[in-house]
Order: structure tokens, then sequence, then C-alpha cells
């Protein structure tokens, strides 16, 4: 079967309604601005505007917000096939505030995790190169045995998978269940992308660089991506070993929400354009960096791909 689809981004699609005073905390915000969001979704956008091609599979709801979604998604060349509006239920909505730092947040979910099997068709599945998801999509169901179902299936098939480990306590209260459905994702050996903050709310305490990664690779995971801010990135690959990369400087920082989505993105663009891990890293770099520069999504006007090669 030939390799048509480069990304298949699996999870939550939703409204993020991002405060307009920057740095005030979510009951000081008097206003908020309406973006497309979800991780998937980030990711699925930032790749489809450098080029890739890329199936987004998430629901939504049959309404006014919905149709938004499907709007901004197909502006930008995403596939829809994979996206449902439920009658029923409404377009999840997120209020985050304006941060220089980690915003805070606040879910409405109503129709994001409403995800089912037939909307991964496996004739879709097997003409993928990666296959990814969020620790956000795997916290309920019917969209974590979807998701996990297809993340096996997708191993047989070849397929490489991928996760950001984004855990929220207030997304997924069970920290036990998330554990063990994280362990049974990261058994196909997934590229792994997590933050020191996912950390922190993951293990319910802070965890020593060498704990986090010995437990993600113990768990089945060659390839570990820490991203830690302002201290650069660190990858921990089971075969090549371990990479450190300073942080890039930013001159102005609009906006963080998204920018972890943007690196993700860089990693995953890198890879499927097999460059090394140092490459791969500064390219991840050069997207988020970009992406903290604007509010929102990653500019449509800008050629991306000629900004990551300079």
């Amino acid at each position: 079967m030939k390799k048509t689809i480069d990304l298949i981004c699996a999870g939550e699609v939703l409204i993020d309604c991002i405060g307009q005073q920057t740095n005030a905390t979510i009951a000081e915000t008097t206003s908020y601005e309406r973006f497309l969001g979800g991780s998937p979704t980030n990711v699925a956008m930032n790749a489809a505007k450098l080029g890739l091609s890329v199936e987004l599979v998430a629901s939504c709801g049959a309404d006014g917000m919905g149709n938004f979604i499907l709007d901004s998604l197909q502006k930008v060349k995403v596939g829809t096939q994979g996206v449902t509006q439920s009658e029923t239920a409404a377009t999840s909505i997120i209020l985050v505030s304006k941060s220089t730092g980690t915003p805070d947040f606040i879910p409405y979910r109503n129709s994001d995790f409403l995800i089912e099997s037939f909307q991964i068709p496996n004739e879709i599945l097997q003409k993928a190169k990666i296959f990814h998801t969020t620790c956000f999509a795997l916290s309920k169901n019917p969209a974590q045995k979807t998701i996990l179902e297809t993340a096996q299936l997708a191993t047989q098939l070849g397929v490489k998978t991928s996760i950001d480990l984004n855990f929220s306590e207030r997304i997924w209260p069970n920290r036990n269940e998330a554990k063990k459905v994280i362990a049974l994702y990261l058994a196909t050996d997934p590229f792994v992308k997590l933050s020191e903050d996912d950390c922190f709310r993951f293990f319910g305490k802070t965890q020593s660089e060498s704990f986090i990664l010995d437990y993600f690779h113990e768990l089945g995971a060659t390839t570990i991506c820490l991203t830690k801010g302002k201290e650069g990135v660190i990858l921990s690959d089971k075969i090549q070993g371990t990479i450190y990369q300073p942080a890039l400087p930013v001159t102005q920082i609009k906006d963080t929400t998204g920018a972890g989505d943007a690196f993700w993105t860089g990693f995953l663009y890198a890879q499927l354009q097999q460059k090394k891990w140092e490459e791969t890293l500064l390219i991840a770099q050069k997207l988020a960096v970009l992406k903290l520069q604007y509010l929102g999504a990653l500019p449509s006007d800008l050629d991306i791909v000629n900004y990551l090669n300079q």
C-alpha cells in the first residue's frame, strides 16, 4: 500500500477562547477572542501549512462553532472525512488565560471525545506514515477505546505512532487510570513529546529527568522528547543516546498557547523528511519560536518551509 497520507491526527477539536488581558487570571480576564484549538487539531493545521498531507479524526457539534471548525480546517486543506458533527452534543470550548508562561484554562467538554472507530477506516490508516494523538484525547471514552485500538492496528500496518502527553488532572482526574491507558499506548513505541509541566501533573510531584526518561522508555518508547521551556529541550533515544539543545532566543512572546503543538509539528515534519536528531530539534524549536510571536494559529501568509530552512 502506497503511503499517501503523511499524518493522521486523532483527538480533540475545540474552540479556544483566549483572554485578551496578558498575564491576567481567568477570574480577572474581561474579554476573549475565539480560535480553533485542540492539540491534535493544531498539529494537523500546522502540518498542512507545511505542505504535508494530513487527515484529522475528531468530533464537534452540529452548530455554529462546529461549522467554523470545518471551514477553518478546509481552508488550509486538512482532510476532514474523519471529522463528525454530533446532533446531540455541542462543540467543546476551553477558556484560556493569555500568558507569557503556562496558561490557565477551564474546559467545557461536550463532543470532543465522541470519536468512533468508523471514523478511521483501515484503508485510510494503512496509507498513513504517522498516527498522532494526545493524552487529552485518551482521557474519555469512546475516543479512548477507538484511539488505542487504532494505534495498535497502526503498528501492525507499519504506521509510526506519536503522542503528546499533555496530561492534566482537570481533564483526567483519575491519575492511576491515566497511567494504565498511557502504558497501553506506549507499548506501540510512539514518538513521545512531554513538557516539564506535563510531568509534574502526571506524577503529581517533581521528578528527575532520569526518572522521567527511564519511566517512559520502560513502557516501550524508543524516542522521548522532553521540553524545558527556557532551559531548552532534551531528546532521549534508546539507540542513539541523549541530545540536549538550548532554547532559541525569542524577541517577543505574544501567546504561548499552541507553542508545544508547533514544536511537535516541526519534530514530526523533520522526521518525515528523515532529518537527523539535531536538525529535527532545531526545526521543531524554530517552529515553536515562530508560534510564540503570533496570537492564535501559525500565519497562513508566510512561507513557513522557507523560514525553517533558513
